[in-house]
Formats: C-alpha cells, sequence, structure tokens
C-alpha cells in the first residue's frame, strides 16, 4: 500500500501542524475544516510556520518545495483522491464515527482512514465505517512539528498493511513511530498516569508539598518538568478528564482513582496556568527559583545523592519509580506495546529521561515489589503489585 497523497480533516492546530509534516514529507497535502476561517488561518499557519523553520528543522529548498503541497479542500469529497486521511477533530465519539461514515463513503475502497484520538478507542470510531480494516490510529503529540512521537494504533480488525503504511507516513514526515495496541491512552499516556497520580498521593499524605516533589522529580529524576508544573501546563480540568476516563475505561482500578485534590482545586477555578494559580501562582515573573547545581547526576536513586535535594527525597522518588515500573508491568500483561516502544514512547513523546522499563531495571524489580508491598499494606490496592513485575522480582533473585 504506498501512500503518496494525504488528506487531513480538521485544520486547527493539531490538524495544521499535521498537515505541515505532510506537506515536508513531500506528500501532495489536502486539509479541510467545515469552517471557512478556520481553513484560511490554517493556510496562513503552514505558510508562517515553514518561513519560520527554514534554516531550523528544514532547509530553504525543503521549505520551498514543502509549500507547493498544501491544497485547501472545501468539503469532505475533496478529499476522495487520498490514499491516507488523517482526521484531527475534536474529542467527540459521535462526530469523529459521522466523520468517518462521511470519509469511507467519499473515499475509494483502498484509502487509509487514520484517527489522531488521543483517548477514545479507535474500534469505536470505526464503528460506523464498512471497512474497518482500514481504519487505524495515528496519533501525533502537540505541537507535531516539535514532537518526534506517532503511536500507530491497531484495532482487531486493522490490517498488517494498513499499519505498515501508517509507519512509512511518520517516518518520511520525520516522525517516529510506535505500535500500539488500542486500548485506553495507547502507550503513552497510559505510562504518564502514575507521574501525576503518584505524585497527587504523596501530596495528599503530606509525604511533601508540590514544590518539594517537583524538585526531586527534576534533580533527582531528571524530567524536564515536575508532575505539578505540568498539571499547571497542561490545565487541571484537562487533565481531571482524562484522569475520569481512563479510571471509568479501565474498570475503576485504584491506582487510577481520580485525585480528590485535583478534584477540589478544578472546582474552585485553578485550572493552572491558563487561570494564573494552580500549583503554582502565574504572574509577570517565574513561578519559582531556578535549580541548583548539587552535582546530582540524574536520574539517581542513590539515598544519599537524593539527600542533598531535600530530607523527603529518599521517600519521593524511589516511590514513583516503583509505581511507573508497576503500570509498566502491567501494560507489558496487557500487549499495550514492545518493551521497545515503550521505552521510546516516554523519551520521546513525554522527554523522560529514561522510559519506564529503563526505570524499572534501574531501581529492580525486586525492590520496586517490595516498596509497592509495604504502600499497600498502608494505603490500600492502588499499590497492588503486577504479576509481570513480582515474576522479574523473583528471578532477579534467583540470579543472584
Amino acid at each position: 500500500m504506498n501512500v503518496e497523497s494525504v488528506g487531513v480533516v480538521g485544520a486547527g492546530t493539531m490538524g495544521s501542524g499535521i498537515a505541515l509534516l505532510a506537506c515536508l514529507g513531500r506528500y501532495e497535502t489536502h486539509i479541510h475544516d467545515p469552517a471557512a476561517a478556520v481553513l484560511a488561518t490554517a493556510q496562513a499557519r503552514v505558510d508562517e510556520s515553514l518561513a519560520r523553520g527554514a534554516g531550523k528543522g528544514w532547509g530553504e529548498e525543503e521549505a520551498g518545495a514543502a509549500r507547493g503541497q498544501l491544497r485547501l479542500a472545501e468539503s469532505v469529497a475533496d478529499l476522495a483522491g487520498c490514499d491516507l486521511v488523517v482526521e484531527a477533530a475534536p474529542e467527540d465519539l459521535a462526530l469523529k464515527q459521522g466523520l468517518f461514515a462521511e470519509l469511507a463513503a467519499a473515499c475509494g475502497p483502498e484509502t487509509i482512514l487514520a484517527s489522531n484520538t488521543s483517548s477514545l478507542r479507535v474500534a469505536d470510531i470505526a464503528a460506523e465505517t464498512p471497512r474497518p480494516e482500514r481504519v487505524v490510529g495515528m496519533h501525533f503529540f502537540n505541537p507535531p512539528q516539535l514532537m518526534k512521537l506517532v503511536e500507530v494504533v491497531a484495532t482487531e480488525d486493522s490490517t498488517h498493511e494498513a499499519l505498515d503504511a501508517v509507519a512509512a507516513v511518520a517516518e518520511r514526515m520525520g516522525r517516529t513511530p510506535v505500535r500500539a495496541k488500542d486500548s485506553p491512552g495507547f502507550i503513552a499516556n497510559r505510562l504518564a498516569r502514575p507521574f501525576s497520580l503518584e505524585s497527587l498521593r504523596m501530596l495528599a499524605e503530606e509525604v511533601a508539598d508540590a514544590a518539594t516533589i517537583d524538585r526531586v522529580c527534576r534533580l533527582g529524576g531528571g524530567f524536564r518538568m515536575g508532575p505539578f508544573e505540568l498539571l499547571d501546563l497542561i490545565g487541571l480540568d484537562v487533565n481531571l478528564s482524562v484522569a475520569r476516563s481512563f479510571h471509568e475505561q479501565g474498570g475503576r482500578p485504584a491506582r487510577w482513582q481520580p485525585s480528590p485534590i485535583q478534584e477540589r482545586m478544578v472546582a474552585a477555578g485553578r485550572l493552572g496556568r491558563k487561570s494564573g494559580e494552580g500549583f503554582y501562582r502565574y504572574g509577570d515573573g517565574k513561578h519559582r527559583e531556578d535549580d541548583p547545581d548539587l552535582g546530582v547526576e540524574a536520574p539517581t536513586l542513590d539515598p544519599t545523592e537524593l539527600a542533598r535535594i531535600d530530607d523527603a527525597a529518599p521517600q519521593i522518588l524511589p516511590r514513583l519509580v516503583a509505581q511507573i515500573a508497576n503500570e509498566a508491568s502491567f501494560a507489558l500483561e496487557e500487549g499495550v506495546g514492545s518493551p521497545q516502544d515503550m521505552d521510546k514512547a516516554m523519551r520521546l513523546g513525554f522527554n523522560w529521561p529514561l522510559g519506564p522499563l529503563e526505570l524499572r531495571d534501574r531501581i529492580g524489580a525486586e525492590r520496586a515489589v517490595e516498596l509497592l508491598e509495604e504502600l499497600r499494606e498502608r494505603h490500600g490496592d492502588a499499590y497492588v503489585p503486577a504479576p509481570q513485575l513480582v515474576n522479574a522480582g523473583s528471578r532477579e533473585v534467583h540470579r543472584r
């Protein structure tokens, strides 16, 4: 299945970013949006990005060649000749199902239909199409022109040919594809769950305040942003909506229980940067002081090194890493992705210093299980160790 023309439905920030990458990949690119003003803005945004990116992410020659690839599609019917159509509409299942039914009627039987959804099951989106085997997920990360990861999501019906073709398109766009199962959050958003949820639990238990937990994650863990800074950036309301969705889709497991702290903050209108206050206050200056250079080589789980950051650090980071390792182990059991793709997804999609399985190797499965069992005795089923992690810990014991 050879793709030479790409359609994009939805011309907002994400859709125009995907169209930009398609143009840079030298694909004949057609972009559609029902709002004419949005469509015109998308064209201007692509042109501006090409000019601004020349000499940075791409050269003048590439930008010039890409500029001639974009075409505006006034209707869904204008996408009929595309080999691949990527939907980048809002996260509304009924809306996406209607769009896919329209696309299936307008496009030929060989056209691959891909959804950029980040939270909905691709199989549910494909439910109204006559050829679900040609439907896949193609999840870009925001902003697409900067983030290198694309999750290629397989439903039970998706053919290997369609998945291979979409992965090849991602590579030609200069992105790195990983293969993911059609399950809640796919790979990256699922494996990111413990970073915020476990940090919120530690905050509720008064292990440390938000600023301290963030500082430990940056200085000891090597994360670019701490969990509470990241929540403020995303928006507490947006993250809470995702947390609720995960909890319901996953069968309400205790480890995915949304945080009451976050519920209260959203109810009070403390949504993060966009409201001026979340876990931090945002005004004219910086929301925090610059980190000092403590000579700690992150990521580290060494108690002595962590204690140089804060007295609570030896409690914070091992606990967080143990829960990250646990979620990765559950995901491995469920076949969400390969070990290599799971680590790659978190490094590229969330800028983690190491992937979750690399972090599991760093802490050791045996130690992770011991920490989880201690926490389970104190706090309940949110800390039930994954059988795969327990088995890995047992193998570590036998090897000694």
